[in-house]
């Protein structure tokens, strides 16, 4: 008899387990909000210490966005991979002066809210980060702020849905430069964690949903550097068990002395 009673208990439990696990149609939006917070981080998209003390690396980002599943529940949402493969993102770097050995660095992104295919962003971000660099080897720390308005379709295509993004995070990489003559090129590498916070409004029935969540960053990229005044950087973007994308920077560097 104790051992039927045993069977049942552990058979509830794990019923019970299983039905924790299961992912509701909340957790799949809560899920999509993340992604497209994620989509509007601001990642390095550069090499640590890349930057001499008043130098300024003005340059636009192309932020590729993945296919995104938006099947919620028995209903399949508009995403972000539904209007466009990517977007552009203009970002403004400057070199600040540091202690011998040290790089330090300021920066700044926006996006103005132009509707583009149906969607609009209204985009800022900050960041400023210091690295020890006494030679080709370099480790930087790096933190960033990002808040965004986004309306688009989602839940209708007769409507504008919006979600306010608030991210907020550090990271650190390490990277070494190689001379090649007339160019150089530094592969590099980092690790950071982002908190999330996202509100997606439906604007159709007022439904408002909120996403706080903090996740973990893995990149890894390659900077070529020509003629000391022209930047290509590519970048992989990885948040595990969220969003994988590449993502690529073209810039031009000048000396404000």
């Amino acid at each position: 008899m104790r051992s039927a009673r045993l069977g049942v208990l552990i058979l509830v439990l794990a019923c019970a387990t299983g039905a924790a696990r299961a992912q509701t149609m909340v957790d799949q939006q809560l899920r999509l909000i993340d992604i497209h917070n994620l989509l509007l981080e601001l990642p390095p998209v550069q090499a640590p210490a890349a930057l001499r003390p008043l130098q300024v690396g003005l340059g636009v980002e192309a932020i590729t966005v993945p296919s995104i599943d938006g099947t919620t529940g028995g209903k399949r949402q508009i995403t972000a991979s539904d209007h466009t493969p990517l977007f552009p993102r203009p970002r403004l770097m400057v070199g600040l002066p540091a202690p011998d050995g040290f790089r330090a660095f300021a920066g700044v992104a926006y996006i103005p809210p132009i509707t583009i295919a149906d969607v609009s962003t209204h985009y800022g971000g900050v960041e400023a980060g210091i690295a020890y660099a006494p030679g080709p080897l370099a480790v930087a720390v790096r933190g960033h702020v990002v808040y965004a308005f986004s309306k688009s379709p989602v839940t209708d295509p007769l409507t504008k849905d919006t979600l306010e993004t608030f991210l907020y995070g550090a990271d650190v990489t390490a990277g070494r430069g190689f001379e090649a003559g007339w160019a150089s090129f530094t592969p590099y590498a980092g690790l950071g964690v982002t908190h999330l916070h996202g509100r997606f409004r439906v604007t159709s029935d007022g439904v408002v949903l909120t996403s706080d969540d903090t996740v973990l960053a893995v990149e890894a990229g390659l900077r070529l550097l020509v003629s000391q005044r022209w930047e290509a950087t590519v970048e992989l973007d990885a948040y595990p068990g969220r969003l994988i994308h590449p993502n690529f920077r073209l810039a031009y560097l000048f000396d404000l002395q």
